[in-house]
């Protein structure tokens, strides 16, 4: 073979091996940009179960108040 066989042989191995590399990069990529959505629609629900906590109490906050105001008043009646 002649040196200049030899250079396209080994940068046909080259190519081959970048190829390689690429599509198993392409893969890895995919699989992590998955699971990277998965974390996000996951985090997702965890924020809108948390806010969906945080409005009921909020929205509880006036009567508790009041069932408090009422148990002060009753205790003072009773002379608790």
């Amino acid at each position: 073979m002649s040196p200049t066989d030899v250079t396209i042989e080994i940068l046909k191995s080259i190519r081959e091996e970048v190829k390689y590399v690429r599509t198993e990069l392409s893969g890895r990529i995919v699989e992590s940009e998955v699971r990277t959505a998965a974390a996000i629609t996951d985090l997702h629900g965890t924020l809108r179960e948390v806010l969906d906590v945080l409005r009921d109490q909020h929205d509880l906050r006036p009567r508790v108040d009041r069932c408090e105001r009422d148990i002060g008043d009753i205790k003072q009646r009773l002379g608790i």
